[in-house]
């Protein structure tokens, strides 16, 4: 919704001419009128319905509206009927009563079917038998234990080389753009884990290649496109938008068309045996004439876009949370610091192993989790009409699930706003989607499929980060502002966040092998 104030002058100027239509598509809704009501909400306009009172932070707005007309509200986004919901109560209605009539994905904005060759990939495919062949495939073979243990050796180079940059950083007295960092280390192990090689003259991946790409198509897909919501522009390109998604599709097929070609002439080489990445797993898939689903080349960019953006934007923002939350209270960074002191000592840097012992650090991802979760808004849709709690929801009607919202409500959380991770300590509360009052991932078949994935790199990262270094405050009163930037589906700070990493480990554990 960033752009959405930008063109609200051109839209009031065509609504004059546009009445008339308004007027037909009134008349028809109340023809269609059941017995029972929709949901309440606030008073629409012709054609554009409620996108007047969206900002750029639209689950802000939501929860505005969810504490004049409750729970579960009524709105018009143009021509697209809308539910949002804003309580764990009311979650869990709509995603585990009701979960049959809300499995499938909202209609699709032109910059997801472009990047997605068509709705071809995984996170956005309509419900059904090729979505259920690859939920089976995420989750036994490219999302699962045995992929991300083999894949460890990945993630722990990646941390080493991260922690490599931070010590030079800071024995230099040189701040870092934490988020940048974290952003890289993210995007590295993501991209190494699906494809290990390019070519790119060194045998390795461009990063910096990778990264540009999955910022600008994080960008595009979380613009406001005035063709996604008003139906009589759905076949107009007014912003341009199909130009620059042409542009991304050609970046982005460029290279996967090198790697899916190496990975394809490594497999004769090797004669197919052992796959050593998840392009290679897909690509396996791909050529087995007995799998249930025959997934082609578009299939499986698809779904490496899928986890190219969805890995590294999400992971990134909420480890960048983390980090602020924690320098802007200190005595929380001190108790994790003791923590990861006497579990792990100082002659050695934290593992993955060592994190179910952490118990404090996933308390303080957890605590993120609910005051800062990535992705603020859950998108469903209404595959059938539906009754829930008494309201009349309409087959095609889009479901946002405000998570935003449900991890601020008094009702469950005791002093809400503050950053507390003591609330969890001793409770057996989950982020995997079972209690609603804490659903950052997701919740039922729709849930996030790299949530293991997600949580591993943001424990061991923000452990060692805790671990190895004293954090030092660039002088920027605004550093530790915690407002939000506008920014679509993802929820990142408004104000970077500049430090200065303190080595505090003497003397300081290798970290060179296999950087």
């Amino acid at each position: 919704m960033a752009d959405l104030q930008s063109y609200i002058q051109v839209l009031l100027i065509c609504a004059v001419s546009t009445i008339f239509i308004g007027s037909i598509i009134l008349r028809k809704r109340k023809q269609n009128h059941s017995s029972l009501p929709l949901p309440p909400g606030p008073k629409a306009l012709p054609i554009i319905g409620h996108l007047h009172l969206l900002s750029s932070t639209p689950h802000q707005d939501f929860c505005k509206f969810s504490t004049r007309y409750g729970p579960i509200i009524h709105l018009y986004l143009g021509s697209a009927p809308c539910v949002v919901v804003s309580t764990a109560e009311a979650a869990k209605e709509f995603l585990k009563t009701h979960e049959n009539s809300f499995s499938d994905r909202p209609a699709q904005t032109v910059a997801i079917e472009a990047l997605t060759y068509g709705f071809k990939d995984f996170l956005f495919a309509p419900y059904g038998p090729y979505w259920k062949f690859m939920k089976k495939v995420c989750m036994s073979e490219l999302l699962g234990g045995k992929m991300l243990h083999q894949l460890l050796h990945v993630r722990q180079q990646e941390t080493r080389r991260f922690l490599s940059v931070l010590v030079k950083k800071g024995v230099a007295g040189e701040a870092v753009d934490v988020g940048g960092q974290l952003m890289t280390i993210s995007n590295n192990i993501v991209s190494r884990m699906i494809m290990r090689q390019t070519s790119c003259g060194d045998g390795e991946i461009d990063e910096e290649v990778v990264r540009k790409l999955v910022a600008d198509t994080a960008e595009l897909t979380g613009k406001f496109n005035l063709s996604d919501f008003l139906w009589f522009l759905k076949d107009l390109d007014v912003q341009g938008f199909k130009k620059k998604l042409k542009e991304i599709r050609v970046r982005f097929d460029g290279l996967l068309d090198r790697a899916i070609e190496e990975h394809k002439d490594e497999s004769k080489k090797n004669k197919g045996e052992g796959a050593r990445d998840i392009l290679d797993v897909l690509l396996h898939i791909s050529e087995d004439e007995t799998a249930d689903i025959k997934l082609d080349t578009e299939n499986i960019k698809a779904f490496i876009m899928d986890i190219l953006v969805a890995g590294t934007d999400t992971t990134a923002v909420t480890m960048e949370w983390a980090m602020a939350e924690l320098m802007k209270n200190p005595e929380v960074m001190e108790k994790a610091r003791q923590e990861v002191d006497s579990v792990v000592g100082k002659k050695r840097i934290v593992e993955e192993s060592d994190i179910p012992n952490l118990v404090y650090i996933q308390a303080i991802v957890k605590e993120t989790l609910r005051l800062h979760p990535a992705g603020p808004l859950l998108f469903r849709q209404c595959s059938r009409r539906a009754i829930v709690n008494g309201y009349e929801i309409p087959a095609k009607c889009r479901l946002f699930v405000n998570v935003w919202a449900i991890g601020r409500d008094p009702n469950h959380w005791e002093n809400p706003l503050k950053f507390r991770p003591e609330r969890f300590m001793g409770k057996q509360m989950d982020v995997r989607g079972q209690q609603y009052e804490l659903i950052p991932f997701g919740s039922g078949r729709r849930m996030c499929p790299g949530i293991s994935l997600a949580l591993q790199i943001a424990h061991v990262t923000l452990a060692a980060m805790i671990q190895c270094f004293e954090w030092k405050l660039h002088d920027d009163e605004k550093i530790l502002d915690m407002e939000e930037k506008p920014a679509g589906i993802v929820n990142p700070r408004a104000h970077p966040l500049i430090a200065l990493p303190l080595p505090r480990l003497n003397p300081f554990p290798s970290i060179s092998q296999d950087i």
